[in-house]
């Protein structure tokens, strides 16, 4: 304790030297750094990406759901934990996106759903996959949509985007709510019963809202149809999210040729949106997981078609701009995400920190030093003025006598004020010129005297 309390006595006495009776002003020149630090050091720690990340999915089974879990896997490799919050569909997704009251960060987004939902604080990273809608009936085929006027519909469940765009194609073939054509918005646990004991004469199916198994179990049910959009270009014409998608013949089952024929779909994209307030480093990971999971063929797609930047609803997140542009930061493509978020903090703070304070601790001894020239200089100046004086009055006698006294009083104010050490020659070299001055002086007397 003696010995820390004797070295900190060193170190003040070197600095009065420094800095002399200001030590007050270097105090505080040091506390203004020391609170500048202690910000970056804040924003620093508090600058790391975080290590977990909540997604608003889909229903137990459906599409949104298995995703989900394949980039919860994904992203445990990189050490970033995925919450799965289960919902209704692309509308319940948006509305949790939407309010700050729920705790999610991204989720699977039907396009096509907005509405009056507000989604200014919202960003798209990008389309991952279409979201084919499939209508499956029984009875004799049917070629228009405004066939169904007058039948029992199962549109699917409130707040899905099966039930969203079912609504707005039944509305553009003049089919609306509250008509002879019952809408049915609860979900059945068996739709495929439903069909064949006449409960319901169709049923709409998207991938939020029912699992690849019922597609195929509905597709393979003798006396179920599946509905052909002829008009499909018609409605991608009408409707501008929606896209014509074509199912091969046999594509589902070859040995049984299902379907016998082509078949025309039509279907929005599905987006993955997120807040504004998404870390960049978790955007990338996001991106990757969905290179990872929907970059591959399918029966629509072709290799490498999903993810992209189409999207006609949602502002484009910069990071995923940059994604798609140039792939991930050099940091996070060769480094573990864990290390890159740390170097990467080292570069976003301490190094603008080092800008700032290696600068500002090399001038604070000029800034200390101007200060005390300037405390100087005023002396200067009555030197100057004294010495004008004197020498434009040769043969004045009591005016150089009253100049010698301006001299000593002069010199007197500046023997009264304070100089550190290190800034001792500013001191003596006015003293000196005083003493040069008055030398003059002298010498004109005495040479005045004797002539």
């Amino acid at each position: 304790m003696i010995e820390l309390k004797t070295s900190l006595n060193k170190i003040w006495a070197k600095l009065a030297a420094i800095y002399g009776s200001s030590v007050l002003l270097m105090m505080l020149w040091v506390l203004g750094l020391l609170v500048i630090i202690c910000i970056a050091l804040f924003i620093f720690f508090n600058s790391a990406a975080p290590t977990s990340l909540t997604i608003t999915a889909g229903e137990e089974g459906s599409i949104y759901q298995k995703n989900a879990l394949k980039y919860k896997a994904i992203l445990a490799r990189e050490g970033v934990t995925l919450n799965i919050v289960p919902s209704n569909g692309s509308i319940d997704n948006l509305n949790k996106l939407a309010d700050k009251r729920v705790h999610v960060d991204v989720g699977f987004v039907q396009s096509g759903v907005v509405g009056n939902i507000k989604t200014d604080k919202l960003m798209s990273l990008g389309s991952i996959a279409y979201q084919p809608m499939m209508i499956f009936y029984r009875g004799e085929s049917k070629n228009l949509i405004s066939d169904f006027a007058g039948k029992r519909l199962n549109v699917g469940e409130l707040g899905s985007g099966t039930h969203s765009l079912a609504l707005t194609m039944l509305k553009e073939n003049g089919i609306l709510p509250g008509g002879s054509t019952k809408l049915i918005e609860t979900p059945s646990p068996n739709p495929v019963e439903d069909l064949l004991q006449d409960k319901i004469d169709a049923i709409f199916v998207m991938g939020d809202s029912a699992s690849l198994q019922l597609i195929k179990d509905l597709v393979k049910t003798p006396g179920i149809n599946i509905f052909n959009f002829d008009q499909a270009d018609g409605y991608t014409r009408r409707i501008k999210y929606l896209h014509k998608l074509v199912l091969p013949k046999g594509s589902i089952d070859l040995g049984k040729n299902i379907p016998v024929n082509d078949l025309n779909l039509i279907a929005p994209t599905v987006e993955l949106i997120a807040r504004d307030t998404l870390h960049p480093a978790l955007s990338d990971l996001l991106l990757d997981a969905a290179n990872e999971v929907h970059g591959s063929a399918t029966l629509f797609v072709k290799s490498g078609e999903f993810p992209n930047l189409t999207t006609q609803e949602y502002r484009i997140s910069p990071d995923a701009t940059r994604y798609y542009k140039s792939g991930k930061s050099f940091l996070y493509r060769d480094f573990p995400f864990w290390m890159a978020s740390f170097i990467n903090r080292i570069l976003v703070v301490l190094v603008p920190l080092l800008l700032i304070l290696i600068p500002a601790i090399k001038l604070a001894p000029s800034i200390y030093r101007w200060k005390i020239q300037l405390s100087i200089y005023p002396f200067y100046r009555a030197l100057l003025e004294l010495e004008k004086d004197a020498f434009g009055s040769v043969n004045d006698v009591e005016k150089r006598q009253e100049i010698m006294s301006s001299l000593d009083e002069l010199e007197a104010r500046l023997s009264k004020i304070k100089i550190p050490a290190a800034f001792a020659d500013m001191f003596y070299g006015l003293r000196g010129h005083i003493n040069f001055v008055r030398t003059r002086l002298l010498a004109e007397q005495i040479s005045d005297a004797t002539a």
